[in-house]
């Protein structure tokens, strides 16, 4: 046996796994291809980009530009980040054309994350380019706004919205990363424009069970509905606003270090992006066949924010996530173990509905029942809770229903989900989870299920090393 220290509430958990297990780990798993100069990198990429002029050609004097960009979910807050280095020069290149910066915005893509705040920009975008911006055009996006456009539905029917400043722009800039996610494979590119700039209604085409309970959602792959959806919804927008958003993605790796970046027409720039970003992402062990079991450890506080690893909801979404992540490498019908504090601590000032919503799911069979309901939409439409999302810095109430969606794939997709360490487990019970005292106790069971000497595979810290990766066999391209 070997013992293993993984992820768990505010510190970690020791298990002991057969020595035959699978422990992903990077540094020992895996490794990165070293970053690159990110100035050099988005320099070359400005001065080239994928079909459209430059941003010299593209400025001037009535010009009025936005520059919109992802919150602090992704994309790391070092020196050298993404959105820290590309926002100044793009300014400069705006200038060099004779834009006044006057005229220039800056918006936070939150989607229906929470609003960020000063102290949060300062962080990761750096003080400098702040202050020259704060405070009446440095904007955070509200998927409520009033004046949200609505541009009806696209053809795959979805709908599409999107907000009002980039489409009252000039020209719209859009800045990306492209990371390993299991939500359609990478953020950045059409992803980051559907999900950042739109409401709850269009977000709610692609994160809901009709979408999210698919088969091809596995795998974090490219090529699913969803990311068919992305690309359909805002290529829907461009045609909406009557101009095309000119984006500047960065492919990351496990420390959000630039390892690439592209710029230009949307779809362009993901064509070049991804191959770069599956040299990273793409990891393949070194075995043939599946796990049984699939064993990962969960913190309180990762992407989302602090609660993630004992608010229900979040914590279900994460696995789902993972398991994601790690289709390629686990049979269906295999085992899932997560390590999780699972305490009931929904962080109320920062998730006001979930303890609401978690509440009302627990009315239903299923949790696509739940969400199909009155109740869900009642919550959703709380104005309430959609106050406090546009007012107090709070995640909006349909964001803890696209949750479920994908807290609701474990279920879907392995045998069982045992929940080691749960402080309070009715809460592990209530997502349909089953809480077990011991990690001991939870390979039995999973024995039980999948057969004695179970090919093990453990992820021991993939919510707090960095940027995730995608797991494949040898033997698969």
């Amino acid at each position: 046996m070997q013992e293993v220290t993984m992820d768990y509430g505010d510190g970690s958990i020791a298990v002991e796994l057969p020595d035959t297990s699978t422990i992903v780990e990077y540094g020992k798993t895996y490794t990165d291809p070293e970053g690159i100069d990110p100035v050099e990198a988005v320099r070359k990429a400005l001065a080239k980009p994928h079909g459209f002029p430059s941003l010299k050609e593209l400025g001037g004097p009535s010009k009025k530009i936005v520059i919109a960009f992802p919150d602090r979910v992704k994309g790391g807050n070092h020196e050298k980040a993404h959105r820290k280095v590309s926002i100044p020069i793009i300014v400069e290149e705006l200038i060099k054309g004779g834009t006044r910066i006057e005229n220039i915005s800056l918006l936070c893509a939150v989607g229906l994350h929470r609003k960020n705040t000063l102290e949060e920009w300062y962080g990761y975008l750096g003080k400098k380019i702040v202050d020259q911006f704060w405070p009446d055009r440095l904007l955070n996006h509200d998927g409520d706004s009033p004046d949200l456009c609505d541009f009806g539905t696209d053809e795959m029917g979805n709908v599409v919205q999107c907000n009002r400043l980039v489409a009252d722009a000039d020209l719209a800039i859009m800045i990306g990363h492209v990371a390993g996610n299991p939500y359609g494979g990478y953020s950045g590119g059409y992803k980051m424009v559907a999900t950042g700039l739109s409401g709850h209604r269009s977000i709610g085409s692609h994160h809901c069970p009709k979408t999210m309970h698919r088969k091809d959602w596995m795998g974090a792959s490219t090529s699913s509905h969803m990311r068919d959806q992305f690309e359909s919804i805002g290529q829907a927008m461009e045609a909406g606003i009557g101009k095309k958003i000119f984006t500047v993605d960065a492919v990351l790796n496990q420390h959000s270090d630039v390892l690439a970046v592209e710029a230009g027409e949307l779809s362009a720039v993901e064509k070049a992006a991804w191959p770069v970003a599956d040299q990273r992402t793409r990891v393949h062990l070194d075995h043939d066949d599946p796990a049984d079991v699939l064993v990962m450890g969960l913190p309180r506080n990762f992407h989302y924010g602090p609660g993630m690893g004992s608010n229900p909801i979040l914590m279900s979404l994460a696995i789902g996530g993972q398991l994601s992540r790690c289709w390629h490498a686990f049979r269906p019908g295999g085992v899932i173990i997560a390590a999780a504090v699972c305490d009931g601590w929904f962080n109320p000032q920062w998730f006001p509905s979930y303890e609401h919503t978690y509440e009302e799911l627990q009315k239903y069979c299923t949790p696509a029942e739940f969400l199909g309901s009155k109740d869900a939409q009642t919550i959703t439409e709380n104005y309430q809770y959609r106050f406090l999302y546009s007012n107090h810095y709070t995640y909006h109430p349909f964001h803890a229903m696209s949750m479920i969606s994908g807290g609701a794939v474990p279920n879907l997709h392995a045998s069982a989900t045992y929940i080691v360490g749960a402080k309070k487990p009715a809460y592990a019970r209530g997502m349909g989870f089953i809480p077990v005292s011991t990690f001991q106790e939870a390979m039995q069971l999973a024995e039980k299920r999948v057969g004695k000497n179970p090919k093990v595979l453990c992820t021991p810290r993939c919510f707090t090393s960095g940027v995730s990766v995608h797991l494949y066999l040898k033997s698969q391209k």
